[in-house]
């Protein structure tokens, strides 16, 4: 018998993707891999809602807290991380289970997806050419050479990035999203949400947040380098407490527009998640949830 397939508990933030994957490595004999771009971050805590020793209930966790603030995340290089630590953890008898929402570290891992190669001299001068001409002007270039990413893109980064791929590999960078085909055998495990119950659920988990002390979290990274960080400081919470330091917004504000903020993104989520059809959707509140995850994912 072949490998057993990777386990993926996908689903928006704040479903419960965390407590599950710990309980279905405790019935399954597994260990779980952090598939949350945000928790790879040391300090990155009460933020992130990382998941806590206590909650991790003797379950080995991997890619936590394994890059500074000012380090910037790096999906092929998850995807490398992730596809080794499979490799051990199965070659270990355990079961391999993915737990997070970042879609595409989740498709990384998952998918047969290749990822092109970076230029920092190519990087640089299309960084400086944003700043001196703005971000139509290299939008408008994009739409020359793949109009399929130029509609799909609005962030400045993402839009360096569609030319630099271009520039290195005269093919667009919409050529090289994931195909919907498994790299290795695979079951994902999403949690459908009652989306009402979510919002209500996501706003007291932000003032819980800020009750545990994220103002002072983000002012002990922001002294850590935070800001110079390329994916870090964009975090959800993050940004906008950076904007109570600099005495733009009081608390309240801050924590109201991490609320809105943490809602378009889980709707953003589900819209992608609910996109992959090879997805099991079980009900994030049923009392068999863990029972119904666990037959999905016996072989």
């Amino acid at each position: 018998m072949g490998a057993p397939p990777v386990i993926a508990v996908v689903g928006p933030t704040g479903s419960g993707k965390s407590d599950l994957a710990v309980s279905l490595a405790l019935e399954l004999g597994g260990e779980v891999i952090n598939a949350d771009a945000m928790q790879f971050y040391r300090g990155m805590d009460i933020g992130t809602a990382k998941i806590t020793d206590a909650e991790r209930r003797g379950v080995p966790h991997h890619l936590l807290d394994i890059l500074e603030v000012t380090q910037e995340a790096s999906v092929s290089q998850f995807q490398q991380q992730a596809r080794e630590l499979i490799s051990d953890i199965h070659g270990r008898g355990k079961r391999a289970i993915l737990a997070g929402g970042s879609g595409l570290y989740v498709r990384a891992a998952l998918d047969v997806l290749e990822f092109p190669g970076t230029d920092p001299l190519v990087r640089q001068r299309l960084e400086a050419e944003l700043a001196a001409q703005g971000t139509a002007v290299l939008l408008e270039r994009l739409r020359e050479v793949d109009p399929v990413s130029a509609g799909r893109l609005s962030d400045d980064r993402r839009i360096i990035r569609a030319l630099e791929v271009h520039q290195l590999t005269g093919r667009p960078f919409s050529s090289f999203m994931p195909q919907r085909e498994y790299f290795q055998p695979a079951v994902q495990i999403g949690l459908a949400v009652d989306r009402e119950v979510l919002r209500d659920r996501l706003a007291g988990r932000v003032h819980r947040m800020v009750d545990a002390g994220l103002p002072a979290e983000v002012h002990r990274l922001d002294a850590r380098g935070l800001r110079q960080g390329k994916t870090a400081p964009r975090a959800l919470g993050y940004s906008q407490f950076l904007r109570v330091i600099d005495g733009e917004w009081t608390v309240p504000e801050a924590a109201e527009a991490t609320i809105v903020a943490t809602r378009q993104f889980a709707r953003r989520q589900l819209t992608w998640f609910r996109a992959d059809p090879r997805i099991h959707w079980l009900d994030w509140q049923d009392p068999a949830l863990v029972d119904r995850a666990a037959a999905l994912s016996r072989f």
